[in-house]
């Protein structure tokens, strides 16, 4: 019999794949014209990995929940965010970086409860 996975396994695994690609293409494809914007890439790579690798550990949380949305919300918001600011190159798209910092600020946090 095989075993049951969490809602927040599969989040993981989607969020884990999307980071690895991203990751992949901010290495090897994308070239900006300003070399700050390989570094706002790269952070948002590093921010979207560890936070998906986090995700895995939501099941045996006392509030899972809570966890992942906050972690799932972090990612897109946070990393996302800075995905959009360095492949345009226009720092004007970053306004959500701050909430998504927040959220991983507020999901481990959720911890302490």
């Amino acid at each position: 019999m095989g075993k049951k996975f969490s809602i927040w396994h599969r989040v993981a695994a989607v969020f884990g794949a999307a980071g690895i690609g991203l990751g992949a293409y901010g290495a090897h494809v994308f070239k900006p014209q300003n070399p700050i914007y390989k570094e706002v890439w790269q952070t948002a790579s590093l921010y979207h990995l560890v936070h998906s690798a986090a995700l895995l550990a939501s099941p045996v949380m006392k509030h899972p929940n809570i966890f992942g949305v906050l972690v799932t919300a972090g990612i897109v918001a946070f990393s996302g965010t800075c995905y959009t600011v360095a492949y345009l190159e226009d720092r004007r798209y970053g306004r959500l970086a701050p909430l998504g910092g927040l959220s991983f600020v507020a999901a481990w946090g959720s911890l302490l409860f």
